[in-house]
This record gives structure tokens, sequence and C-alpha cells, in this order.
């Protein structure tokens, strides 16, 4: 009890004297030092939220775009035929009233290099999500590169050279397509057939007929029209019933785990062994909440993976029961 009666930052106490008042520095400056912490984190999280949201550009960018839209207007050229001129005539009244003719004009000049800047990271992140929606490199013969990829590798490295966080790439990778059901069925059933005798395959191959004639077609749409919105048409399904709501072992099924040295002992104590272990697995976490990683790319190439799987490595565990 005596720890908690320390941890209280303050207390007090109505004697016949009167109100008696204590506290306890130590705990404010704790206090103190949580919120500090707590807005840190909440200022991390909001500029990486910045950059992610304008790679491939960059924030200073901006200040670039804005600088030049001032200059060629102060050599009496108007870059944007005449829409700082639209953007200062509908100025609230109250800057008219208070800014001079030279503040509004600067003003719409800012407004319109803001617009201007917005304009071309959606179509530098367009351009992205296009280059990244190329796939023929994953068919062509090693060694046997052909013209167009070579281009196409040249331009992802050319929008790809400032360096990305974690999770730069995600609003820019391809979403997962839906497969169409006649294939699905049809590698259902080139699976299953070395399973199966000649008579049940072909009990099966009639119960994949009737599934894609009947209620197949109508599922197939629902997943289509989740994959309009989604980035991934069955990863929260995924993650729902196979990873959180399975009851059997995750440790080498399903779950993220850690192995110490195999071949090196440092040292014998088990106890200084799981304290590395764990102090390096916090490391690593710190880095992932701040988007430090290096995004995982394709060995040899420039072509970004998705970082999704990094979202849930911590900070996840599954509830206990039958239906959670």
């Amino acid at each position: 009890m005596a720890e908690a009666h320390q941890a209280v930052a303050f207390q007090f106490t109505i004697t016949p004297e009167g109100i008696d008042l204590q506290l306890s520095y130590q705990a404010l400056n704790q206090i103190y030092l949580s919120g500090v912490r707590s807005w840190k984190k909440r200022v991390s999280r909001m500029k990486n939220r910045v950059i992610k949201g304008v790679y491939p550009a960059s924030p200073s960018s901006w200040l670039f775009v804005a600088i030049a839209i001032l200059a060629t207007m102060y050599m009496q050229s108007d870059p944007s035929m005449g829409l700082i001129s639209k953007i200062q005539q509908h100025l609230p009244l109250s800057l008219h009233m208070s800014l001079s003719a030279q503040g509004q004009t600067m003003l719409s000049a800012l407004v319109f290099s803001t617009l201007l800047w917005l304009s071309l990271i959606l179509t530098l992140r367009l351009c992205l999500k296009l280059l990244l929606s190329y796939h023929r490199w994953m068919f062509e013969l090693h060694g046997k590169v052909s013209n167009t990829t070579k281009v196409w590798v040249s331009l992802l490295r050319l929008f790809s050279r400032r360096k990305p966080l974690l999770y730069s790439y995600q609003t820019s990778l391809p979403h997962l397509p839906v497969p169409a059901i006649k294939d699905t069925l049809s590698r259902y059933l080139e699976s299953v057939r070395p399973l199966l005798t000649d008579q049940e395959l072909k009990r099966m191959t009639d119960l994949a007929n009737d599934f894609e004639s009947t209620l197949g077609n109508r599922l197939q749409r629902y997943l289509k029209l989740k994959a309009l919105w989604a980035t991934n048409y069955v990863s929260d399904w995924w993650e729902e019933y196979i990873y959180l709501r399975g009851r059997g072992p995750i440790m080498v099924n399903s779950n993220y785990y850690g192995m110490d040295f195999l071949y090196v002992t440092p040292t014998t104590v088990q106890a200084a062994r799981a304290g590395n272990t764990i102090t390096a697995l916090l490391l690593y976490r710190r880095k992932v909440n701040k988007e430090e990683l290096t995004p995982s790319r394709v060995p040899g190439t420039d072509i970004p993976l998705c970082a999704a799987q990094c979202e849930r490595m911590f900070n996840t565990t599954r509830t206990p029961g039958a239906e959670t």
C-alpha cells in the first residue's frame, strides 16, 4: 500500500483545523512526462500521415510550387490563366476588408499553388499506381527482359527515389483481383484430383457445375461488390475467422515468432537471453510504430510488397471463447 500511496499525485484531508492539501511532485512530474510522450506520438503519427499522403512527392515540394508561382507573377505573368483572379473574387468579405489588394493577390496565388500542388500529387500517385499494376515482368524468362519491362523498371526507380516510410506504398499498390468463378472451380478440381477416385471426381465435377450455375454466381457478385471498396476482399475475413477465431495452436501455424541464436551462445544465463530477445522485439516494435522500416521489396528489384502484415505484428491477440 505504500507504493500506491506514493503514486497518488495529490490528496487532501479535512481536519478541524481546515483542509490539508498534500502534493506529490514526483507523481505530477510523471503525469507531465506521460502527456509529453502521448503528444509526441500524436505529432509523429500526424507527420507520417502527411508524408505518406503526398508520396512520391514531399511536403517541402509545396514551397517550391508556391515560390515558382509567385516568381512568375512577379515577372508580370499569370501561370493560372485567370484562375488566381477568380479565386481573389471569391475570397470572403472579411479578407477583402482586412487585406490590401496586393495581399489578396498573394493569398489567392497561395491558394492556387496549393490546389496545383495537390493536383500534381494526385497525378503522381495515379502514375505510381498504374506502374505497380504492371505484371508482365512476372512471366518473363530469367535473363530475357523485354524493352517494355526495362522502361517500366526505370520509371519505377524514378518514382521511388525518395526514401519511403513503411506504409508509403499501401495506397498505390493494386487491389487484389477477384478470380473468375470458372477458374476457381477448375483449380479446385485440379487440386482434389489426386485424392478422389474417378467416380468421386465425376460427382465433385457435377457439384461444381451446379454450384457455378446457381449459388456461385450470386456469391461472386458479392465478392466483386466488396472488391470495389476494399483493398483486399478476403483479408478481413481471413484475419477474423482463420487467425483470431481459430482455436488451434498458432505458434508454428500462423503466428509471428522469434528464435534466439542457434549456433552461438553469448551467455548461458537464460534470463539474460530472454531479456535480450524481448528488448530486440520492443525496439523492432518501435520502428514499426514510427514506420522507420524500409518497405519489403521483391529481392533484387525496386518492386514494393504489401506491408499490411506489419500492422498486426504486435498488440493483437485472440480472445478466448467459442464464438469470439
